[in-house]
Order: structure tokens, then sequence, then C-alpha cells
């Protein structure tokens, strides 16, 4: 949309052009049977309605000085309210038909017809029928993409000197919001209004943490490659150890940051959490026997050749760290802050 504004001379995408093609196409009787549709459904109390997770008439979606109430729905979707929808486009709601039919009469009529597509038109006449998080009166909606397509429209309609006069201040309204939010980007807007975007990160991290952690223990096998270990003492410019007891205690801190905390989100802690410490220090399992065998191992041990090879291209400690941050860096649970290293990088 941005060539909308920076370009008068901007033609209308092909999508555009598709929609006014197929809204060339309806006669002014269907148009009319359209919004008779729209009035209909506005009132239909059959099928199945979805109950909203997400959302309050007081957690609007705010851009500027426009409120328009948004919902999540129990199967994912982004909903803005019909009301909100109307308001939003400085119309007026009506009392017969409601908002379905007020905007299926604007986008139908003579003027902006020709840029709004069949498919718009049809969304438009059947709002989305949701129960509020608390309850009440059931709500009506529509997917929250399609207030940028109302825009898109409108503003087109605008630059082809197709609107009404007195239809101006919805095209100046649409030109607000659109330049408010970005199509991509109005799906992170809901979100965030909503307070969805807590759930979602916990959801995405859940799903990582099911792919790579195990319910059950993994049978103790030579996981850590010798060229690891000996790759280390290099770097460090420890002596060599005589066991795999007698190695300095700072290498668990060290494998914790170079392998564990760069494998996934969360891998780290959880599996801490699985595998807590004694109170010296010490864990009953490795911490690789809980990863999952189909993904959360593999994924290891690809990380472990990744991390040799960067040992073996560094002559120092120090370049192994930066190396080490440049290629692999740190991953860190969605929503928190990148966190710095916790172990020293000089003598342990």
């Amino acid at each position: 949309m941005a060539d909308l504004f920076d370009d008068e001379g901007a033609e209308p995408t092909p999508q555009q052009k598709g929609g006014k093609a197929r809204a060339e196409r309806l006669s002014p009787e269907q148009r009319r049977d359209i919004a008779r549709t729209a009035a209909q459904s506005r009132w239909n109390t059959d099928g199945p309605v979805l109950k909203a997770t997400h959302g309050s008439d007081d957690r609007p979606l705010r851009i500027g000085d426009i409120e328009i109430p948004c919902y999540v729905l129990e199967d994912g979707r982004r909903v803005l309210s019909q009301r909100g929808v109307v308001a939003g486009l400085s119309m007026r709601y009506g009392s017969r038909a409601g908002g379905a039919d007020r905007l299926t009469g604007f986008l139908s009529g003579k003027g902006l017809s020709p840029f709004v597509s069949s498919d718009l038109l049809a969304l438009i006449a059947n709002p989305i029928r949701f129960a509020h998080p608390s309850g009440g009166n059931l709500a009506y909606g529509y997917p929250a993409t399609i207030l940028a397509d109302i825009c898109d429209a409108v503003l087109v309609a605008r630059q082809a000197n197709a609107l009404q006069k007195q239809q101006a201040h919805i095209a100046e309204q649409c030109e607000i919001l659109v330049r408010g939010f970005a199509r991509v980007g109005i799906i992170a807007l809901v979100d965030e209004a909503t307070g969805y975007q807590e759930v979602r990160d916990r959801k995405a991290l859940e799903e990582i943490l099911n792919k790579y952690i195990s319910e059950e223990f993994r049978k103790w096998t030579k996981t850590f490659p010798d060229e690891y270990f000996s790759n280390i003492f290099r770097l460090r410019g420890w002596k060599a150890a005589s066991t795999p007891t007698a190695r300095p205690g700072a290498l668990a801190q060290y494998t914790n940051d170079i392998v564990y905390a760069r494998l996934a989100p969360g891998v780290l802690e959880e599996l801490q959490n699985l595998n807590p410490t004694d109170g010296h220090g010490r864990r009953k399992k490795k911490l690789f026997q809980h990863l999952t065998g189909d993904y959360g191992h593999p994924k290891l041990k690809k990380h472990l050749d990744d991390v040799v090879v960067i040992m073996q291209a560094a002559a120092s400690w120090q370049e192994f760290r930066k190396l080490l941050e440049r290629v692999k860096p740190r991953v860190n649970v969605p929503g928190q802050l990148p966190l710095a290293p916790d172990i020293p990088d000089e003598d342990a």
C-alpha cells in the first residue's frame, strides 16, 4: 500500500484488478441479493458458535485515535468486532440489519463496487458469530485482515475519483488505518492487544520442548566425541585428564553454554529441571539422556559436529568464543532478552 500514497499514478495490484473484474460481472440485482443475504445472516442463529478465548471490549486494537475491539477465537482465528470495523471506518452502525448490511450497501454501491471482489462481499455478508470470553450476548466479527482489504478497495476507488463526496471522510479514515498497520502485521497487533502473545509464545516453546525432550531416559551411550574434550583442553591450555572424572569442574559449565544453551529455546532449562543436582553439583543422569531419540539426539549430534569444526578452526579460547557466538549464538525462551554467558572466559 505504500505506493498508493507515494505515487499518484500507482497501478492497482493484480489482486485488486481481479476483484474489480469479478465485481463488474455482478448485476445490480446480484448486489442487492448479497445485501439481503447480509441482513439475514446478521440475525441467523443456526450453526456452531465459537468462543473467544482472548480479548474484550476494554482491550481494543488501537491505531492512532481509532479503537476496534478484537478477539482470538478458540480455533486460533483473529477477529475484529463488526461494530468496531464499522466505527473504525467512520460509518454509522445502523439499527435495522446492522453493520453487515451497512458495509455491504457501501461496498456494493455504484461507485465502489468495481473495486470490490465478490469474495470480500461474501465475507462481509456472513460475519462470524462468537461468544465473548466472559459470556453474555453473542457478538459478530470479521477476520482481522478484512479491514486491510476494505481500505485497499476504498483508497483505489478514491484514486480513480469514483467515490461520492459524502464518502470522502471514509477514505480519509482508511488512509489513517493503512498507515497504522501493514497486512502482515495485523495478526501481531491483535495478539498483543488481546494478550494472546504470551500464550502463543508458550505454546511455541512447548512444541519445541516436546520435540527435544524425551519422557523416558535414554540409555547411556557415548555421545560427546573425544575431539570435543581434547579441543577444549587445547584451547584452555589444560593438561590432558587421565580419566573423565579428573576433568575440571568448569567443563560442565562450558558444555551447558556451548551445547545445550544453543540447541533451542528452553531446552537447557528444561533438562536441568528434569535432572536436578544433588546439592553437590552432581546429577543422576547425563543431560543428553533426556533428549528424544528421533529429534533431540540427532540435533545434538549435528550441533556437536559443528562445534568441533569451530574449535579446530580457532587458535585460542577467545577466538573460539567469538566464532561460536557468530555461528551458533545462544537461544532464549520467547519473550526473554538475550542472556549473557554465565561462565568465565578466563581461568576457571
